[in-house]
């Protein structure tokens, strides 16, 4: 069994890979930054031997680095079990004074990278009979924030992308969930004054991802989770 895992190397992502990396599963991790990889690479390979760890460093916003990346996991592996559709950027900002450009990149990277990583990445996913996506979205998908701007319509997007994956894989029994976590502590809320009492730790979303997929005859198609005193 092995599960992909786009911007694995942090926070969400990275907590996701750990815990299936704990359970026995091979783990392809994907982020921009090649030392990072390296380095968490070489951790779980420390931590668990036994275990096939594939690394990538590539852009998720710029199509033919998804395509190259899709290539080069079809050499290494013969199916794909589970994918996980993490990488992202936030930008604060509003849509009438974001800068020029700020919409077109968070939609290639939040958005279209996903897109064109699960359409290349079918193939493989159909191979297996216990397949399943996870898109991480956000509360930003169901609620407009303020200064949310572009990252929200992204994010948005993100839960109508699964929505329609679920409709599309449901009859090949391929699982699609939507996950949707509130304020959790994660490198985009370093240098907060807030308390880290007032966020979820990445462990409790990766458990909860664990849990949707450890599910035999029925699938999460989104799952919500809050801090325990709401959102920020």
């Amino acid at each position: 069994m092995n599960i992909v895992v786009t911007g694995g190397t942090k926070g969400i992502g990275r907590a996701i890979v750990e815990l299936f990396a704990e359970k026995g599963f091979d783990v392809i991790i994907t982020a921009r930054n090649e030392s990072d990889l390296n380095v968490f690479k070489s951790e779980l390979t420390d931590k668990f031997p036994t275990i096939k760890v594939f690394v990538w460093a590539f852009d998720i916003g710029k199509k033919e680095e998804v395509m190259a990346f899709s290539v080069a996991l079809a050499a290494e592996f013969s199916q794909v079990d589970v994918l996980v559709n993490n990488a992202g950027v936030f930008k604060p900002g509003t849509i009438c004074e974001e800068e020029d450009g700020v919409f077109e990149s968070i939609m290639n990277i939040n958005i279209a990278g996903s897109y064109h990583l699960t359409r290349a990445l079918m193939p493989l996913i159909r191979k297996t009979k216990d397949a399943h996506i996870f898109n991480i979205c956000s509360t930003a998908s169901i609620i407009a924030y303020t200064n949310g701007g572009s990252y929200s319509i992204s994010k948005f997007a993100m839960l109508g992308f699964s929505k329609v994956l679920r409709e599309e894989l449901k009859s090949d029994g391929i699982k699609v969930t939507a996950v949707l976590p509130g304020a959790t502590y994660t490198n985009s809320w370093v240098g907060t004054t807030l308390p880290e009492s007032r966020f979820m730790p990445s462990f409790e979303i990766a458990k909860a991802v664990w849990g949707c997929y450890d599910l035999k005859s029925a699938v999460v198609e989104e799952l919500l989770i809050r801090p325990q005193l709401g959102d920020l």
